[in-house]
């Protein structure tokens, strides 16, 4: 059988939907079309509009079908998520947003159930980050909901099941923080049972596993060959390592960028992971553990920019480096290696201009990250992937932090280069875009990120 050429890459993140065509053998994308995830109120609470996403997705495949023919399909995704299905394939209940507070209603009596950090690698987290917390609520909030369900899959695979018909999990997903695995033993952990849903996690595959062709009836809908192969799905963190983890020689980093900023650290030091810093064990597409870290990067930049593009200029960042105007984490006090923490910017009774306030926020992002890499171990070069890497500043600002090479993937979405991979391919790791050297500012970027790192010690926590 020929390899796949064109791989359509469903990417469901948190803020967007996207469907990329990726050329396998130049592993390029050669089209990308984008709309909002959209989070519906309920009944019975806030849910993703499943149904507003797949109708985007099959057009869009009918679309880039005709424009340029889609030999295969991969999925990647957001983690913190699983539709629950009937026996007849059926959502028994709307796919929970985890962002939901709902899980903190009932979260000391879930703190009783849930497997130790030791175990699990997955920290203690708010809302419904940990994937086990928001299905012990959701029990408890519809108590027939238990009983109906007879499959729970996770994200990338519910598209892949309405795809293809054909349930699954996979191992990146139920490794990113849910409570659910046990990376040292590359199993479920004790919490599924406690969970009463033995025998009800649809089976656990590796990511570049195919699940079976696409359906007839979506064949019919899209034009697409009725024997188009569908891979099982990965997390789209980990869809960001996975070139680089079959193509780059450890240690190395990579820090994936999104409404999460995740770092991953492959090869690097040994450490104790700190739970109460958002650290975690992902499980990258190889089925091992990868000490990692994240915050909510791409919402604080959103929030505090309320959708304004700002570029600022040279003189503006000279004047954030020469008077120190700072921001202090944390913009979203929820995650994140500052927990806690209440945002602040420092001068704080100074004017500060709107293209100043842009640059320190570019460099709070970037020194956030280098606190994340730095608590996981992390050495050898790092590789910005997803909308960050074209931020000069941020990455000037991290090489400044890091003291190592900071590299920016030519990839557009970040993860579609990775779930595309799952087909096979060149295993070389995709060319950087070229960084300029921060000189003749790269020591005052180095005494600004130490200045910052003191006024966060001082700072403290609420």
């Amino acid at each position: 059988m020929t390899a796949p050429r064109h791989i359509a890459v469903i990417d469901i993140g948190k803020t967007n939907a996207k469907l990329a065509l990726v050329d396998r053998v130049a592993l390029r994308e050669i089209a990308v079309v984008t709309q909002p995830n959209r989070v519906l109120p309920g009944p019975p609470w806030p849910h993703f509009d499943t149904e507003g996403i797949w109708a985007f997705l099959l057009a869009a495949l009918a679309h880039f079908h005709a424009l340029h023919r889609v030999d295969a399909i991969s999925v990647t995704t957001h983690g913190a998520c699983a539709a629950l299905l009937t026996a007849d394939g059926t959502l028994a209940a709307p796919v929970l947003d985890y962002e939901h507070d709902g899980p903190d209603h009932t979260a000391a009596d879930y703190d009783a159930l849930r497997p130790g950090f030791a175990e699990t690698g997955s920290p203690c987290l708010a809302q419904g980050l940990n994937l086990g917390a928001q299905l012990y609520w959701q029990f408890q909030a519809d108590p027939g909901l238990r009983q109906r369900v007879a499959w729970v899959v996770t994200w990338p695979q519910y598209w892949g099941h309405r795809l293809t018909g054909v349930a699954a999990t996979d191992v990146t997903s139920l490794g990113c923080h849910t409570d659910l695995w046990n990376p040292a033993t590359r199993g479920f952990s004790s919490l599924v049972g406690r969970l009463g849903l033995t025998g009800r996690f649809a089976p656990p595959r590796r990511p570049g596993d195919i699940l079976g062709p696409i359906l007839p009836q979506i064949a019919a809908q899209t034009g697409l060959d009725p024997t188009t192969p569908v891979a099982c799905g990965i997390h789209d963190s980990n869809a960001s390592l996975l070139p680089h983890l079959l193509g780059r020689d450890p240690p190395f980093s990579v820090v994936s960028t999104g409404t999460w900023v995740v770092t991953m650290s492959v090869g690097g030091r040994p450490v104790r992971l700190d739970e109460g810093r958002d650290t975690l064990i992902n499980v990258n597409a190889l089925g091992d553990p990868v000490p990692s870290a994240r915050f909510m990067g791409g919402r604080e930049y959103e929030k505090l920019r309320a959708g304004r593009e700002v570029t600022p200029g040279a003189a503006a960042v000279a004047e954030a480096l020469a008077r120190g105007v700072m921001l202090l984490p944390a913009v979203e006090p929820g995650s994140g290696p500052f927990r806690g923490h209440r945002m602040a910017w420092t001068p704080p009774d100074a004017e500060i201009g709107e293209e100043v306030r842009a640059a320190a926020l570019s460099f709070y992002l970037a020194l956030m990250t280098a606190e994340c890499l730095a608590i996981t171990g992390a050495a050898g070069p790092v590789v910005v992937e997803g909308p960050f890497a074209s931020n000069l500043l941020f990455r000037q600002m991290l090489a400044a932090a890091v003291g190592r090479p900071v590299v920016a993937s030519s990839s557009r979405t970040g993860t579609s280069i990775g779930a595309a991979m799952l087909f096979g391919g060149r295993v070389e790791a995709p060319a950087p875009l070229d960084v300029p050297e921060p000189d003749p500012q790269h020591a005052i970027l180095r005494r600004y990120a130490e200045a910052w790192r003191v006024a966060v010690a001082a700072q403290g926590a609420d």
